[in-house]
């Protein structure tokens, strides 16, 4: 999937890369435990997730409660929502982002795709 998005992905990731929202770093096909995930914004520990037409609620439902489980909060967006708003889909990622609290005290410089380090800059 990583090197074939879908076109909602390409167009969201257009607006999210290279911390064009509001300064916010995201990442794209980001691992975290047994699943992967289309963007993650490391700082604010914020999950969205485009879903199209082959949305499974139930297998989402049990996917989205282990990854709140490990402190991430998702957001699901439509890919009906990307194609006709992206400006309102950005909106209400930032909204998101502003209301998510900070994993640490300052952006971190780099953190690795594993999350190495994060927990001695926690303690730092």
């Amino acid at each position: 999937m990583r090197r074939e998005p879908t076109e909602p992905e390409k167009r969201l990731w257009a607006k999210l890369s290279r911390s064009q929202l509001s300064g916010y770093k995201f990442r794209r096909q980001s691992v975290i435990g047994p699943f992967i995930v289309d963007f993650l914004c490391p700082q604010k520990a914020l999950i969205v997730e485009v879903d199209g037409d082959m949305h499974r609620a139930e297998e989402d439902k049990a996917r989205d409660t282990t990854l709140n489980a490990l402190g991430y909060r998702i957001i699901r967006i439509a890919n009906h929502d990307v194609m006709q708003n992206i400006e309102g889909v950005c909106a209400a990622i930032f909204g998101a982002l502003q209301q998510a609290p900070d994993r640490w005290a300052s952006p971190h410089p780099n953190p690795s795709p594993e999350g190495e380090g994060l927990l001695e800059d926690q303690d730092s």
